[in-house]
């Protein structure tokens, strides 16, 4: 058979394993990621790994890490456990203090390419994993409840992080009207 007629007929094969390839797992063990959740087939939050799960992030399927945590959390830490696996890292710190729509653009830009996933989005208890969602599902069109929602769903609780998405959400104006079909 002719090299071309060979990859032709391999095609199918190769797309479902690249769409494979690109889902994260849907249940790693809960002690070495905890408040593991799957956002969307490519994405998946948590709080902080621990060393044992932060070693098997490529094992795992994992090509790309957003780390939410600040410097004087330790963030810089995981930078090299995660890049000696052959891994992408991106430190995205965030506080309810400093939480912006840059912050919420910096991790959009990573997590919406197709070419980083799977992604690991973390933070120390995924509450700001949630925030982030809840931002970029506002951005997405979805009303305030259903962004609030969704960030919950994600790991949002603290009140602080709450009111940070809040004056996010207020600086976004009002939701425009979904697109119809």
């Amino acid at each position: 058979m002719d090299h071309r007629l060979r990859l032709l007929a391999m095609a199918p094969l190769l797309l479902v394993a690249a769409g494979a390839a690109a889902d994260v797992p849907e249940s790693p063990d809960p002690a070495r990621f905890p408040a593991y959740h799957v956002v969307r087939s490519s994405l998946a939050g948590s709080g902080q790994p621990t060393a044992g799960g932060l070693a098997q992030l490529a094992t795992l399927g994992f090509r790309t890490v957003v780390n939410l945590r600040t410097e004087k959390e330790g963030a810089g830490g995981e930078r090299a456990v995660v890049e000696g696996q052959g891994l992408r890292y991106v430190n995205v710190p965030i506080s309810p203090e400093s939480f912006s729509l840059a912050d919420v653009a910096a991790v959009s830009k990573v997590v919406d390419d197709p070419a980083a996933g799977p992604v690991l989005l973390h933070c120390a208890s995924a509450n700001r994993v949630g925030a982030v969602w809840a931002v970029i599902q506002a951005q997405q069109g979805r009303s305030l409840e259903e962004a609030e929602a969704a960030g919950r769903a994600a790991g949002l609780h603290s009140p602080a992080m709450i009111d940070a998405v809040h004056r996010l959400l207020a600086a976004l104006g009002p939701a425009p009207p979904p697109a119809k079909p």
